[in-house]
């Protein structure tokens, strides 16, 4: 086997040949495919002026929480290499939707649209953790690493002799991410984490009053979590500047739905009050809610005593913001039903259209509820970058279109480099990065460690 390079001199040799496409914006809104130059590290990030170019990253979750956390850091720039299991990867390349088959070309192996929402950017590594060779390069790759992301079983990492007291001391400098379900103690810690179970406390909140409790239309959990987890990395980069110490991060889901009750909490804890389920209204705030229009629905409110005087006169009645009932926002709050009631009846008169047409400048919250149609041919969609198109081979069409970063940056953009990556494609290239050669790949893939 070749002999494996100190991190600084292995960051001095060549890449791969193959200059991937990387999509670039120009004149602000429009996206076009260029080549990098040659002199780019085109295997981490365009340029070196990404956010987080130079910081590499071993992404060895599955499913949402953890691959979106990774996502979101490979976006800025960093280097994620997806460690998969070799026999099947991650679960979600094979959680298909109904219909879904006919968009991939066949014979290329496990690939859905759940996985891709959560995995471009990434280089994909096929690993067996459990092989002694395998555990051997994990640990080289470690030496090398800015960040591991994980969320195993509780104390699977440790039964692999891959725990953060063991990696620390191979490197000081790693910040170790745990997402869990419950965390690592407390009765529930050996638990599986699964977003709507794990939620019970939001989904107490999340329906229509006096009706069954309804969980979010998207894994709220799983995506919230990880998004504190990507700002708790982010956090520790920068405590590493001054410690020169890495640490170890311990999320879950159970946390973070709890940290998400916001004002519900607070009120138990320091009311007594206990929640309730609103539907789309507001607990302290009326009007605010979804009506029905003429033909769909349409979310608007007035948050003040001053926007509820406007809000009447938009609708054609004046004379509801002198109401007694309806003075102040207290007073709306006590009798939101008698005003909900006349304002159904109110909105029922136009379509949305009409509706949004009114409440123009108004300087008032609205908006319709938008179909996913509607939401993808907003203006707003696209001029704020929110769909990137790319070529991608394994689809049917030849073509995928990803959702665009949710924050824009001034200087370092994040990019969008990769499409969602097959099960193991990198596999050689990242080996190759760490040394080992041809001969032991081809000798690796016969054992099954890759």
């Amino acid at each position: 086997m070749q002999s494996i390079q100190s991190a600084a001199s292995r960051s001095l040799l060549a890449r791969p040949q193959g200059l991937p496409c990387i999509l670039s914006r120009r004149n602000g809104t429009r996206w076009r495919l260029s080549r990098p130059k040659a002199s780019q590290k085109s295997y981490s990030s365009p340029s070196a002026a990404a956010a987080l170019s130079g910081i590499r990253v071993l992404d060895l979750s599955r499913v949402l929480a953890g691959p979106y956390c990774a996502q979101i850091l490979a976006d800025y720039g960093a280097d994620v290499i997806k460690i998969e299991d070799p026999e099947r990867g991650d679960d979600t390349r094979y959680i298909r939707l109904a219909n879904e088959e006919a968009a991939w070309k066949p014979n290329i192996g496990p690939m859905s649209v759940y996985f891709a929402v959560c995995n471009r950017n990434k280089r994909s590594v096929r690993l067996n953790l459990k092989h002694a060779r395998g555990k051997e390069i994990f640990l080289d790759m470690v030496k090398d690493a800015d960040i591991l992301i994980e969320n195993f079983k509780r104390g699977s990492m440790e039964k692999l002799g891959l725990g953060f007291d063991v990696l620390s001391e191979i490197n000081p400098r790693l910040i170790f991410a745990s997402v869990s379900g419950y965390g690592p103690d407390g009765p529930y810690a050996q638990r599986a984490g699964y977003d709507m179970i794990t939620e019970a406390g939001l989904l107490h909140l999340q329906g229509e009053r006096d009706r069954a409790p309804v969980k979010a239309g998207i894994a709220i959990t799983d995506l919230t979590t990880g998004l504190y987890m990507h700002g708790a990395i982010l956090a520790a980069l920068q405590a590493r500047h001054h410690t020169g110490r890495g640490q170890k991060l311990d999320g879950s889901l159970f946390e973070t739905q709890i940290a998400l009750l916001t004002q519900s909490a607070m009120a138990w804890l320091n009311l007594g009050q206990e929640a309730q389920r609103w539907g789309s209204q507001h607990s302290s705030v009326v009007p605010y809610d979804a009506f029905k229009t003429k033909d769909i629905y349409l979310v608007c409110g007035a948050v003040n005593d001053v926007q509820f005087k406007k809000f009447c006169t938009i609708l054609g009645q004046p004379e509801l913001a002198s109401d007694e009932r309806f003075k102040n926002n207290y007073s709306r709050v006590m009798n939101r039903d008698e005003l909900n009631k006349i304002l159904k009846g109110l909105f029922l008169l136009k379509t949305t259209d009409e509706w949004l047409e009114a409440f123009d400048g108004s300087g008032l919250p609205y908006g319709a509820i938008n179909t996913m149609e509607r939401v993808f041919k907003h203006p707003q969609t696209a001029a704020r970058d929110m769909v990137v198109e790319m070529p991608f081979e394994p689809a049917t069409s030849g073509k995928f279109s990803l959702l665009g970063p949710a924050v824009k940056f001034s200087d370092t953009e994040p990019t969008i480099r990769r499409p969602p990556p097959l099960h193991g494609q990198h596999t050689d290239e990242v080996l190759a990065d760490f040394g080992v050669g041809d001969a032991e790949i081809n000798k690796l893939r016969q054992e099954g460690v890759i």
